[in-house]
């Protein structure tokens, strides 16, 4: 049996944190990606924080029944009903969860967990106070909103592990544990640690 570890088929080798692994162009380019649209996340967080948003947060949502259909608008006329219980309560709640999201993407950290939070929020903007991009008329309608691409950009990120690279979920996953799920290490790293 060789036991030389040059020639060893399919050695496997731990990568130390004090020393930096190469990434291709492709791996700099995903990492790069996800920090830019956190920081994208950051402005549209700053924005959501303004006095001026929160105050107008219910006429927002009311404002996207305007034209559209009788199922449309019960869906928004629900949930206008529901935050008009306390509007500036679940304008925080946007701002905060917006704010934290940016933070997430930015430094990588926890990232798979983010990526999911991330599609759940922007499909929930894009159904309620987008009104799913509508109201849809053929002929007019050229645009089905922004947040349902925002929807497809986390899940592409979650796909292609984008916390892996340039973020701290390359430290992280194999200190969480059973938990080393909700950041973007390798799967087959963590399942080994189990």
């Amino acid at each position: 049996m060789i036991d030389n570890l040059t020639t060893k088929p399919l050695q496997q080798t731990t990568i130390s944190l004090r020393r930096s692994v190469p990434m291709n162009w492709q791996q700099r380019g995903i990492g790069i990606s996800r920090i830019i649209f956190g920081l994208a996340w950051a402005v549209a967080a700053l924005l959501k924080w303004q006095p001026q948003f929160q105050t107008t947060f219910v006429q927002q949502i009311s404002a996207a029944s305007d034209g559209q259909s009788a199922p449309v608008m019960g869906w928004i006329s629900f949930w206008t009903k529901l935050v008009s219980v306390n509007p500036l309560l679940f304008a925080r709640i946007e701002a905060s969860l917006e704010t934290a999201i940016a933070v997430f993407l930015i430094f990588g950290i926890l990232s798979n967990l983010t990526f999911i939070v991330g599609i759940f929020l922007s499909l929930g903007i894009w159904s309620i106070p987008e009104g799913f991009g509508g109201p849809l008329i053929p002929g007019q309608s050229t645009d089905i909103g922004t947040a349902f691409p925002y929807a497809v950009i986390f899940a592409l990120l979650l796909c292609v592990s984008a916390g892996h690279y340039y973020g701290v979920d390359q430290w992280l996953t194999s200190r969480l544990g059973r938990l080393g799920f909700l950041a973007s290490g390798s799967i087959k790293r963590s399942r080994k640690s189990l």
